[in-house]
């Protein structure tokens, strides 16, 4: 297994629940922020729940994160949040 493997996919994952959550919702603060709560629980064990490229940016500066492990966060956020954004087209249509 690739290091780090199931860190992305809860990224991932994360990232496209709570977009998905967001969207589906129409911007709803209480929707917004319950999704939040729920996917660092969920995941947060996991990867830290980034969810956010500039959080992830943030980390790397900080040294939290590693180049590698940068530019796969970033990649699995984007996945997820693309993710959503076509599951939810594909809802409304």
């Amino acid at each position: 297994m690739i290091p780090g493997f199931p860190a992305y996919i809860a990224e991932l994952l994360g990232t496209y629940f709570f977009v998905l959550s967001i969207i589906a919702s129409g911007g709803s603060a209480i929707v917004s922020g319950a999704a939040l709560a729920l996917v660092v629980i969920l995941v947060g064990g996991i990867s830290s729940a980034f969810l956010n490229p500039a959080v992830s940016l943030a980390m790397f500066i900080q040294g939290s994160l590693t180049v590698v492990d940068l530019l796969a966060y970033v990649g699995a956020q984007m996945l997820g949040g693309l993710a959503a954004v076509m599951t939810y087209r594909l809802i409304k249509a």
